[in-house]
C-alpha cells in the first residue's frame, strides 16, 4: 500500500517557511524596482530572474499538455535529484533505492545527503526484475530512481514492469527520462493521474540541445511539486538559460530534424561497427549513444583518444566489463569513429 505524500516528506520540510522575495509577492506590473539591492542601469542582466520560472513552465505544460503547476524547473536535473532526496530522505536514516548499472549521481547525491544505497542490479537484458525491486522494502525506503531510456546501456525499461513497480512502490518513484526524445514510446508524464507517488525528470541537455543551459524538468502531481518549490533556490535558472529555454521549445522542427537524424546515425553506426571484427556486441540503444562490447577495449580507447576521438570507458561497471560507450555524434564524426575503429582492429 502506497503511503501519502505528506507521510513521505521530511518534517523540517513540512514545517519549512522558504524564502520569499518581494517581488514575487508582488501582484501586478511594477514601475520603480527597488526591492532587490539589484544595480538599476539596465544592461540586460542586471535584474534577478523569475525565480517562478513561469513562461518556460507554461511553455513546457503545453508541451506536456499538463498543468504549469504540475511542472518544476531546476539547474539540470543533477539539482532535482538533489531536491528530491532533501525533501523526501532524512539524513542519516532514510534509503534511496537505484537500478544498477545506471546513471553515476543517484549515488554521489544519496552519499552527499547520507543516506543509505541499495543497488537493484538489472538482468541480463538490462531490463527491471521487479520482485527484486520492490522486495524487503521498510519505511525507511523513501525514494526508488529508475532510468529509462537507461544510461549507459541505453535500453527503455519495460514499461509494464515499470507500471508493476509503481504500483508496489510505497515511496517516490523517479522515472528518469533525459534520452526519452530518442526513444518510439511516450513518456511517464501522461501517467502521472495514476500514480500520485510518480516523479518523471526530462533535461534540455540531450535531444534539446541545452546542455550548456543547464534546465532540468520535473514533472509529478501539485501536492509533490509544492514541497519541491519549498526546497527550490529563489534564483536558480539564469535570466539568459530561461529565454534561450524557450527559444528551443518554439523551435520544435529543427530539433525534431535533428533527433530524427541522430535515430538514423544511431542505425548506420550500430550496423557498420557490429561488422567490425574484434567488436563482440553492440546493445540494442533507445538513446542517442552506443554501448559497445569490444576487445582489448582499454587498447581501442587509448587509440580512439590518440586520434583526438573521446569516448567513455564504462567497463569499471558491472554488468557492463570490456565495453565502451559512444555517443552518436555528426555523420562526419561518425564515419570518422567507424574508420578509426576499423583501423585499430585491421
Amino acid at each position: 500500500m502506497q503511503r501519502l505524500i505528506q507521510d513521505l516528506v521530511r518534517h523540517n520540510i513540512k514545517e519549512l517557511k522558504p524564502f520569499s522575495s518581494a517581488r514575487s509577492e508582488y501582484k501586478g506590473s511594477a514601475k520603480v524596482l527597488i526591492d532587490a539591492n539589484e544595480m538599476p542601469y539596465n544592461n540586460g542582466h542586471n535584474r534577478y530572474p523569475d525565480p517562478a520560472h513561469l513562461q518556460l513552465r507554461s511553455a513546457l505544460a503545453v508541451k506536456a499538455q499538463i498543468a504549469v503547476d504540475q511542472i518544476i524547473c531546476g539547474n539540470g536535473s543533477d539539482e532535482l535529484i538533489d531536491m528530491i532526496m532533501r525533501t523526501f530522505c532524512e539524513p542519516s536514516k532514510d534509503i534511496v533505492r537505484y537500478i544498477y548499472p545506471s546513471f553515476g549521481m543517484y549515488p554521489v547525491y544519496a552519499d552527499i545527503n547520507d543516506l543509505q544505497k541499495e543497488e537493484v542490479l538489472l538482468d541480463q537484458d538490462f531490463d527491471l526484475d521487479v520482485e527484486m525491486t520492490l522486495s524487503g522494502q521498510s519505511d525507511r525506503h523513501k525514494l526508488l530512481i529508475l532510468c529509462s531510456p537507461n544510461n549507459p546501456t541505453g535500453n527503455l525499461l519495460s514499461e509494464q514492469k515499470m507500471l508493476e513497480v509503481l504500483q508496489g512502490w510505497q515511496g517516490i518513484v523517479v522515472v528518469d527520462e533525459a534520452y526519452i526524445e530518442f526513444a518510439d514510446r511516450r513518456s511517464l508524464v501522461n501517467r502521472l493521474g495514476e500514480f500520485p507517488n510518480l516523479i518523471v525528470l526530462q533535461t534540455f541537455s540531450k535531444a534539446k540541445g541545452g546542455a550548456g543551459l543547464r534546465i532540468g524538468i520535473a514533472y509529478a502531481n501539485k501536492e509533490v511539486t509544492d514541497y519541491l518549490h519549498k526546497v527550490k533556490p529563489p534564483y536558480n535558472i539564469t535570466t539568459y538559460a530561461q529565454q534561450r529555454g524557450l527559444g528551443i521549445i518554439s523551435n520544435g522542427l529543427e530539433l525534431s530534424t535533428h533527433v530524427a537524424e541522430i535515430k538514423q546515425q544511431r542505425s548506420k553506426v550500430r550496423a557498420e561497427l557490429s561488422v567490425i571484427s574484434g567488436i563482440d556486441k553492440i546493445y540494442g540503444s533507445d538513446a542517442n549513444f552506443l554501448l559497445m562490447k569490444c576487445r582489448d577495449h582499454r587498447g581501442l580507447y587509448d587509440y580512439l583518444v590518440d586520434r583526438g576521438i573521446v569516448v567513455r570507458d564504462r567497463s569499471k561497471l558491472r554488468g557492463c566489463e570490456d565495453c565502451l560507450r559512444i555517443t552518436i555524434g555528426t555523420p562526419e564524426e561518425n564515419q570518422l569513429l567507424i574508420t578509426s575503429v576499423n583501423d585499430f582492429y585491421a
